[in-house]
C-alpha cells in the first residue's frame, strides 16, 4: 500500500500537469504521513539532496553557457563548423550536428544547444529549401550530444546519486567517444536523408576562410580544453573548472569579442538563477523521493525481480534500457537520474557493468527521452523555434532515433566505446 501511494499519487500529479518537483515532494509527503512517519523526514531529506559542495557546479556551468550564448560565441562555432562540414550533401544539416558537437562542449545542456544553435540554424535551413521537420529533427537529437560531452551537467547528478563514489572527471572522459560517435552516426543519417530527399549542398570556402573562422572561434573552444583539461589533470575540481568557466566566459565576451551588452549581461544573471532554482528544487525533492524508494526496498526487490527473469547480463541491460526508455518519456531528466540511480547502479554493477559505463548509459538512455513526447523538453523547444507540431516532426524523426538507439546499444554491449579513453588517461 505504501508504494501504491507513493506512485499513483505522484502519476496522478503528473497526469494533471502538476510540475515535476511538486509531484515528487507531495507524493514523498502523502506516503510517510500514511506511513508515520514525521513530515519533517522529508524536508530534511530535501535539504540534504541540496546540500553537497559537487552540485555548485551545476549553477556556475549553466551561467557560463548563458553568457557564451548571449556573447555571440554560439554563433562563431556554428559558422566554423559550417566552413568545415557545410559543403556536404545536405550541408546545413551537416552543419547543425558538427556546431552541436561543438557547442556541446561550451553549455553541456541539451536544451542550451537545441534553442542556441537551433535559434540560428532552423531559420537558415528552411530558407534554403530544407524542410522543417527536417532542420527540427537533426536540431533536437544532436541536442543529446551536449549531454555527453564536458561538462555535462547531468555527469555531475549522477555521480553525486551514486554516493559520490565515481569521479566526474572519468565521467567527463568516458563521454567523449560516445559523443563523438553519435555525431558520426547523425551526421551520416543526416546525408542520407539528404541524398533522399535532394537537399542541396553549400559551396566550399576555401581554406583560408576554415583558418580565419577558426582563429575567431578559438575563445569558445578553449573553454573546452580548459574544462577538460583541468578537471583531468587535476588541476582543479568540476566544481572549481565551473567558476573558471564564468571567469573565462566573461573576459572572452567581453575583452575578446565585444559583444556581450550590460543589459545581455543582467538577461544571463538572471536566467541563470532562474534555471538553477527549478533544477536545484527538483534534485532536492528527487532525493526525498528517492530516499523512500529505498527505504521501502525497491531497489532490493527489483534486483530479485530481474534476477528472477534472467541470469544473462545481456537480458538484464536490454530489460535496464527498455525501462529507462520507457520512463524517459514521462519524466525529466534530472530527477530520474537521482531516482533510478540508487535502484538499477546495484542491478548492472552486480553483472559486472563499470558504474562510469553505466553512468554514459544512463544518460544518454535519458537524453533521447528528452527528445521523446508526451514530456520531451528538447522536443518542444526545437518545435516551438521551427514553428510545427510535436505531431509533424514525429513523423519523420525516426532515422535519428535509429541513429541514437545504434549508439546506445554499442555503449551498453561494449564497454570499451566508453572506458577506453578513462582507461588511457589513468
Amino acid at each position: 500500500m505504501d508504494l501504491i501511494i507513493l506512485f499513483g499519487s505522484f502519476v496522478f500529479l503528473l497526469l494533471i500537469g502538476t510540475p515535476i518537483a511538486f509531484c515528487l515532494g507531495i507524493a514523498s509527503l502523502a506516503t510517510v504521513m500514511y506511513m508515520g512517519i514525521p513530515p519533517l523526514i522529508v524536508f530534511q531529506r530535501l535539504n540534504s539532496g541540496l546540500s553537497v559542495y559537487a552540485l555548485l557546479a551545476i549553477p556556475f556551468f549553466i551561467y557560463a553557457g548563458d553568457l557564451m550564448v548571449r556573447g555571440g560565441i554560439a554563433s562563431r562555432l556554428v559558422a566554423f563548423a559550417g566552413s568545415l562540414v557545410g559543403h556536404a550533401r545536405g550541408g546545413l544539416g551537416q552543419v547543425n550536428v558538427a556546431a552541436s558537437t561543438l557547442f556541446g562542449g561550451v553549455s553541456g545542456s541539451a536544451v542550451a544547444d537545441a534553442s542556441a544553435i537551433g535559434g540560428l540554424m532552423v531559420p537558415q535551413m528552411e530558407k534554403r529549401g530544407y524542410s522543417a521537420d527536417y532542420a527540427v529533427n537533426i536540431t533536437v537529437v544532436s541536442s543529446i550530444i551536449a549531454l555527453l560531452m564536458p561538462p555535462s551537467h547531468n555527469m555531475i547528478i549522477y555521480s553525486i546519486s551514486a554516493g559520490g563514489s565515481i569521479s566526474i572527471a572519468d565521467l567527463f572522459t568516458a563521454g567523449v567517444v560516445p559523443g563523438v560517435l553519435l555525431a558520426g552516426v547523425l551526421m551520416f543519417v543526416a546525408w542520407r536523408v539528404a541524398i533522399k530527399q535532394g537537399y542541396p549542398t553549400e559551396t566550399f570556402q576555401g581554406f583560408r576562410t576554415v583558418g580565419v573562422l577558426f582563429l575567431t572561434a578559438i575563445p569558445g573552444l578553449l573553454l573546452i580544453a580548459i574544462i577538460f583539461g583541468g578537471v583531468r589533470s587535476g588541476i582543479f575540481t568540476a566544481t572549481e573548472s565551473s567558476c573558471v568557466a564564468v571567469v573565462y566566459a566573461v573576459l572572452a565576451t567581453i575583452v575578446c569579442y565585444r559583444t556581450l551588452s550590460f543589459a545581455s549581461f543582467v538577461e544571463a544573471t538572471l536566467g541563470a538563477v532562474r534555471t538553477t532554482a527549478m533544477v536545484l528544487l527538483i534534485i532536492g525533492a528527487a532525493a526525498a523521493f528517492g530516499w523512500l524508494l529505498a527505504y521501502l526496498r525497491v531497489p532490493a526487490e527489483l534486483v530479485a525481480f530481474m534476477k528472477s527473469v534472467s541470469d544473462n547480463p545481456i537480458v538484464i541491460l536490454l530489460m535496464v534500457n527498455i525501462m529507462l526508455l520507457g520512463l524517459g518519456t514521462f519524466m525529466d531528466m534530472s530527477p530520474l537520474i537521482i531516482i533510478t540511480t540508487p535502484i538499477f547502479l546495484p542491478v548492472v554493477t552486480a553483472y559486472g557493468v563499470d558504474p562510469v559505463q553505466f553512468g554514459v548509459i544512463m544518460v544518454l538512455n535519458l537524453g533521447i527521452g528528452l527528445c521523446t513526447p508526451p514530456v520531451g523538453a528538447v522536443l518542444f523547444v526545437g518545435c516551438a523555434i521551427g514553428r510545427i507540431s510535436v505531431w509533424q516532426a514525429m513523423r519523420t524523426i525516426w532515422p535519428f532515433y535509429g541513429a541514437a538507439l545504434l549508439v546506445l546499444g554499442l555503449v551498453t554491449y561494449v564497454p570499451a566505446v566508453s572506458l577506453w579513453l578513462p582507461s588511457l588517461f589513468k
